[in-house]
């Protein structure tokens, strides 16, 4: 009888962990793309302001916040398809057909996104923090301390900021992984960094629909091209470290 490895539950947390070291500079680029108010410069022009008035190691800011979206995120997400998957998989002829995949993809992406949104709050703040004047910094030590900070002198409502939009991307991107998906949900993704970076402008995911679209149809896409960019080498990348995580770390399985 033949043995196959399987994932376990956290695999995908780990995988994306590890696809975030490789790709975070991206992310911080497409943050402070999207706080713009006016399209001021483009990709490499930040890159190149970000390095000249902080230095290169500035592109990791925040780098503790993004590890910790990974483990709450994309743990929760990938944790709930292949547990899901593996259960509906039982005792069946083959893999479970199509549209329940997708419902997984989507539950675990909608799920995992509320999840991550105190994570994903903090990430954004810190990556954006370098732009702000020096007395409007929050200098958040790390994650933790960030949500820990959020919690205490702003509330649990807004340590939650963004969720409903960070909980849709998450299933828009899960369930059409790839450029599709940036072009899909990148409008959400813009709102969600604003409503996440806001000191108290916006009354509501509404109300920051409304000013950004003040800016032009074009401001819904403003990071576009570093999101776009970083998608999908992080795709990739993380499915290259989940199969090595189970090819060697794996459960063993009868076939």
């Amino acid at each position: 009888m033949a043995e196959r490895r399987v994932s376990r539950w956290y695999f995908g947390g780990l995988a994306s962990c590890g696809a975030a070291c490789c790709t975070h500079p991206l992310d911080l680029l497409k943050v402070h793309l999207q706080t713009q108010q006016e399209v001021k410069m483009r990709m490499m022009g930040m890159a190149m302001h970000v390095i000249r008035n902080d230095g290169f190691l500035a592109l990791y800011n925040g780098l503790s916040a993004s590890l910790c979206r990974q483990m709450t995120y994309s743990l929760t997400r990938f944790g709930i398809y292949e547990t899901a998957r593996e259960h509906l998989g039982r005792g069946s002829q083959g893999p479970p057909p199509f549209y329940q995949k997708v419902l997984l993809g989507a539950v675990g992406g909608f799920t995992g996104g509320l999840v991550g949104t105190p994570a994903d709050l903090v990430n954004v703040r810190m990556q954006n923090d370098m732009k702000q004047p020096p007395s409007q910094r929050r200098n958040y030590s790390h994650a933790l301390d960030g949500m820990y900070r959020v919690l205490r002198e702003e509330g649990l409502k807004k340590l939650f900021s963004g969720a409903t939009m960070a909980s849709s991307r998450g299933a828009l991107v899960t369930v059409g992984q790839g450029g599709c998906a940036t072009f899909l949900c990148q409008p959400l993704d813009v709102l969600k960094t604003r409503l996440m970076n806001s000191q108290g402008e916006y009354r509501g995911v509404t109300h920051c629909a409304m000013e950004t679209a003040k800016l032009g149809p074009l401001a819904f896409y403003k990071g576009f091209i570093p999101a776009a960019v970083r998608l999908i080498p992080h795709t990739i990348l993380t499915f290259v470290f989940l199969e090595q995580l189970r090819k060697y770390f794996g459960i063993k399985v009868s076939t």
